[in-house]
Order: C-alpha cells, then sequence, then structure tokens
C-alpha cells in the first residue's frame, strides 16, 4: 500500500527559477526512499513540501491517499503527528537552553498528545540506544552522534508513520555516520522513512528504492539493488563512483564525536 504519492510535482523560487520539475514517485508503507542527488538538485526544495512548509505549484502530494492540505490547521496538526523529520546538524537542531527531557517530548507538548509523556521521552531514548539518564542533562554535554540519537529519540517519540530524514548523517564523522545509519536501519523497521542525502552510499546501505534527482527532474528511479547492479544513466554512475568506503561501527559514540 503507498503511504506517500508525489504526483507531477512543479516549483519555481520566482520567476526563471525552476527548482522541480515534473517530480512523481512513491513511497509504499513500511519502505525505505532514498532521494539522492548533488547539492542544487532539488532535494531540499521537494522535503520542504513534503513537510508541508511549502506547495506545489503544479501537481499534487498526497499521503495516504488524500491531498496534502497545508492551509487547513487541524489537518496539519495530525500530519504532523503522523510524519516528523531529523535534519542535518545535531549542534543546531537541539536547543541548548532546554534540557533533553523538554527536547524530546517537545512534539507531545506542541501536538497536544495525550499520555504519561515522561515515560514516552524514556522509551524513546532507549529505542535510540541511550540511557534515559540522560534526559535530565543540556545538548552541551553529548557528542555529535549523541546529539542526532536526540533528535532522532524527539523524532519518534509521538510513534509517526513516516520519518523525513533530511542529510541526517552529513555534520558526522565517519565512523560516527556509519552507527547512525545502523539506528536508522532498525528504527525503520516499524515505520517508513524517506531519506534525503547528497551521499549515494548512505541512502544505497539504508534504503529499498531510490530516486535520483538531477537540476530537478528524476533522472532515475527504482529498486537499489538494481541501480546499484546496472545504473542506467551517467549522472547516477558519477554518484555511485563517489561512495567512499565505511569503516565497520566497532565504538560508541564518545564526547569527541
Amino acid at each position: 500500500m503507498t503511504l506517500l504519492s508525489v504526483e507531477n510535482v512543479g516549483f519555481a523560487y520566482g520567476a526563471g527559477r525552476h527548482v522541480l520539475d515534473d517530480v512523481s514517485f512513491t513511497v509504499p508503507r513500511g519502505a525505505n526512499v532514498g532521494l539522492v542527488g548533488e547539492s542544487g538538485s532539488g532535494k531540499s526544495t521537494l522535503l520542504r513540501l513534503l513537510l508541508g512548509l511549502d506547495r506545489p505549484q503544479q501537481g499534487r502530494i498526497l499521503f495516504d491517499g488524500q491531498p496534502l492540505e497545508t492551509r487547513r490547521a487541524t489537518y496539519m496538526r495530525d500530519y504532523r503527528r503522523r510524519v516528523q523529520a531529523v535534519f542535518q546538524d545535531p549542534y543546531s537542531s537541539l536547543d541548548p537552553a532546554h534540557r533533553v527531557q523538554r527536547i524530546v517530548t517537545e512534539p507531545l507538548r506542541s501536538l497536544r498528545l495525550p499520555g504519561d509523556h515522561a515515560a514516552m521521552a524514556r522509551q524513546a531514548m532507549t529505542d535510540v540506544g541511550m540511557d534515559p539518564a540522560a534526559l535530565s542533562r543540556f545538548p552541551h554535554q553529548f557528542s555529535g552522534g549523541q546529539r542526532q540519537r536526540i533528535a532522532i529519540a524527539r523524532a519518534i517519540v509521538a510513534r509517526p508513520e513516516l520519518v523525513l530524514a533530511d542529510e541526517a548523517v552529513s555534520a558526522l564523522d565517519l565512523s560516527t555516520r556509519v552507527r547512525i545509519v545502523d539506528l536508522f536501519r532498525q528504527i525503520s523497521t516499524r515505520m517508513t522513512m524517506v531519506f534525503v542525502s547528497h551521499d549515494m552510499g548512505v541512502v544505497a546501505a539504508l534504503c529499498d528504492r531510490l530516486v535520483v534527482l538531477d537540476r530537478g527532474r528524476i533522472v532515475e528511479a527504482g529498486p537499489t539493488s538494481r541501480i546499484l547492479r546496472d545504473p542506467q544513466e551517467p549522472y547516477t554512475r558519477s554518484l555511485l563512483a563517489s561512495i567512499p568506503r565505511m569503516p565497520a561501527a566497532s565504538q560508541p559514540e564518545g564526547q569527541s564525536t
């Protein structure tokens, strides 16, 4: 069953700045789909549309079979309960003035969700491999990898159906990146994920299907295994050629990562 559909979407910033052109793809429920392309390919704009921060100027986006109604506050409140995001920089995405407890439970408060928020936060921290005792501390007391785990805990605390990850490991060092990709792989068994990245290696390690964007258009899409084995487009081949060697995940994130 399809959870998310992007149908013939176009978007431009002002006259002559066409960023997305006739973009169409689907995200099956329970799948991991990677949106991959270099800077300027339209990935960030597409993510804003999927988050409901902007509206397509052509085409439409459907979630669970219904058009995304960004102008209806009640609809968007429910949408934000069902769809959460993890962003690129673990240093800027966590408010340094707040304890981790307040950060992780922020979606529960803003969405006015019922339940024991403290218990839900403890479970989310356990789910991302962190000691719930860390909830009493501040973001500056953690490494980059640990901060990104906290950001992931915030994204999954409300048990969303879809997680949108925007370059969620690109600000981390290589060995920490491997561990966070492994964490995403673990949590994706319980939800659908769209992973936006310029790094073909990251999305290839995590995603069942790939959508390759180049200058606002889809140049290739399909099962990850097929694209890795037999890429059809020169642009896709160039992205594959740039995949770095990834070290094994052997050490926990320390204060220096």
